[in-house]
């Protein structure tokens, strides 16, 4: 991190530190956006990211990535930023930075939002570890990303000679192994949901054709969406104070008291060395 990291807290936006070597490489993200295929790919993760933003509270919220998603939107944050790397976001980034090397200082940032990021960075280990480091303590990462586990997926490795159908500069990494890197750096995993489950078309018509297995992928074959969206807690494993363990007297025994009876009964329990002495006995005729 750079020695003159701004502080959110100051009012000031961070400046653009040195351009990424992975700037260029968002670029086909930003013209696939624009064909059929990628419209349907932005307007699933428009209604998915609203609706996982919408309850995180705190003060500073950071985009990274596809500036088309307006990922903060359904957000209520005071302080919200969309950043990206290189030229290409142009002016609709507030932040011109590298994902691998955040300018904030650390446990600033209540919520950060990666847009198709990770399976663009030159280092998406690093991308991860920087995220985690400028979260606050419960703060909150939302990751979108493209399944390799999906029909799209298999049609981008299996059939590279009829073209690349989604950005071909792109690692797609599962979401097994997303959930991984999180444990990894102390994180829970605790919401993930899939999407855009038709196959592999370049036309809306086509695309509206299949519009059924959308309705039926979630029931039938949910984790083979074609995208995902998967948000993780922050954790700090912190100290619990235990108290002395004082302990009670233990209170005396009750003796127990013996029942009356005409055979003689030893007092010795009671603490009382005597024995009772019998019931007088009576002959016939006397008294």
């Amino acid at each position: 991190m750079s020695s003159s990291a701004p502080d959110p807290d100051s009012g000031k936006r961070p400046q653009a530190g040195p351009r990424s070597a992975c700037s260029g490489l968002m670029q086909p993200l930003s013209e696939w956006a624009q064909c059929p295929a990628g419209q349907y790919v932005l307007g699933w993760e428009q209604r998915i990211v609203d609706e996982m933003v919408d309850d995180v509270f705190g003060f500073h919220a950071l985009q990274l990535g596809w500036p088309e998603l307006a990922g903060l939107r359904a957000n209520r944050m005071p302080h919200r930023w969309l950043a990206g790397a290189g030229a290409d976001f142009g002016l609709a980034a507030d932040l011109l930075i590298e994902p691998e090397d955040l300018p904030f200082p650390a446990q600033t940032l209540d919520l950060v939002v990666l847009a198709h990021v990770l399976e663009f960075a030159a280092d998406p280990h690093q991308v991860l570890r920087e995220v985690e480091r400028v979260l606050v303590p419960e703060g909150r990462v939302v990751v979108l990303g493209f399944n390799p586990l999906s029909l799209w997926g298999a049609r981008q490795r299996l059939m590279r000679p009829l073209g690349p159908y989604l950005p071909r500069e792109g690692q797609f990494i599962s979401p097994p192994r997303l959930k991984d890197w999180f444990k990894l750096l102390g994180m829970d995993a605790q919401r993930s949901r899939f999407g855009c489950y038709v196959p592999w078309v370049r036309s809306e018509r086509w695309l509206e054709r299949w519009a059924w297995m959308d309705r039926m992928g979630p029931r039938w074959w949910p984790f083979t969406g074609s995208v995902y969206a998967m948000s993780a807690v922050k954790h700090v494993r912190g100290m619990r104070l235990i108290g002395a363990a004082w302990k009670k007297p233990a209170r005396a025994a009750i003796a127990p008291v013996p029942a009356a009876s005409n055979s003689p009964v030893s007092f010795e329990v009671l603490g009382v060395h005597q024995t009772a002495r019998e019931a007088p006995t009576f002959r016939h005729g006397e008294g």
